[in-house]
């Protein structure tokens, strides 16, 4: 799927409206966040924080591995 975005004016700033298509294939709705990534064969946009995802990957990885000490800090 391609879709042409043109850059709008948003008070002193500029942004671009999604398509309600482009919406749905994202399963985001207004307020969300979006984020975007620099690839090196250009940007993309998703609805997935991989940064995030990959802090959280390593926070399970210490919980599950010092589950004992943390269990004994919690007392």
């Amino acid at each position: 799927m391609t879709a042409k975005l043109k850059i709008t004016s948003i008070g002193n700033s500029a942004g671009v409206i999604l398509p309600k298509e482009v919406l749905e294939k994202l399963r985001v709705e207004k307020g969300d966040t979006l984020f975007l990534t620099e690839t090196p064969a250009g940007f993309t946009v998703s609805a997935f924080d991989d940064e995030f995802s990959i802090q959280m990957n390593l926070a399970e990885d210490i919980m599950r591995e010092d589950r004992d000490v943390l269990r004994q800090l919690a007392q």
